[in-house]
């Protein structure tokens, strides 16, 4: 299922969503203006390498741009692709908005740290011998994801179903869309191969709890929780 939009209008110009994803836009551009060999070196500076943020190994001088922690947060910015670009800033697009109205702008941003710092480590502590660099945005949107499902759970969402050569769009509510997703990323963990690389699914795991958790502490007072599996 591909979201394309949620029905759900905000009191509040979404200023901070905005600026997260064209900071990760700008910063994938100028990624991708290096060649391949400095591609690479971006990824292993400003990454995070799991055995490097725990103290197990170092870089070399000539990559350690940045201190092993602070590639905690340079790493949300990267991204590994066009397609990993493209897919966590319509997820950022579609729920960011709606989680920063509840939250305010400089809440928001408090929360969206939180959330991807919660999910590097969600993936990095089970796998401290790993030198696979970890880059993305995606821990802390699914920070987001978990706010957004206790705050709006029958908010309907536009889906996208491929059947076959064919596409199907539905609304269907939130609790639906991001519990599919939740599941699939539990799904996909246990089968999931650490040593192997690929998508972080820990983290996408890490940063949804993160948000399960966080957003009591963040919403504004006049927004109240749902129980999801009530009405």
């Amino acid at each position: 299922m591909i979201p394309i939009h949620d029905d759900n209008p905000t009191s509040i110009t979404p200023v901070m969503t905005v600026a997260f994803i064209a900071a990760c836009v700008v910063v994938f551009l100028w990624q991708v203006s290096h060649d391949p060999r400095g591609q690479q070196l971006v990824v292993y500076s400003l990454g995070v390498i799991p055995k490097v943020l725990l103290g197990e190994a170092r870089l070399a001088p000539e990559v350690a741009l940045v201190p092993p922690a602070a590639t905690v947060v340079t790493s949300m910015f990267l991204h590994g692709g066009w397609m990993h670009l493209i897919g966590n800033m319509l997820f950022l697009w579609i729920f960011g908005n709606n989680v920063e109205d509840a939250m305010g702008h400089v809440r928001f941003v408090v929360f969206y740290v939180l959330s991807g710092v919660a999910a590097v480590y969600a993936q990095a502590l089970p796998n401290p011998d790993s030198d696979i660099p970890m880059v993305g945005a995606s821990g802390a949107i699914s920070g987001i994801l978990g706010a957004y499902i206790l705050l709006y759970p029958h908010a309907k969402v536009l889906v996208m179903i491929p059947l076959g050569f064919f596409l199907h769009t539905v609304r269907m509510p939130a609790l639906w869309v991001l519990g599919l997703w939740f599941v699939m990323q539990l799904l996909s963990t246990l089968m999931a191969d650490p040593s192997r690389g690929g998508v972080a699914f820990g983290a996408h795991i890490g940063g949804f709890v993160a948000g399960l958790a966080l957003i009591p502490f963040f919403k504004h007072r006049r927004f109240r929780l749902h129980n999801p599996f009530g009405h």
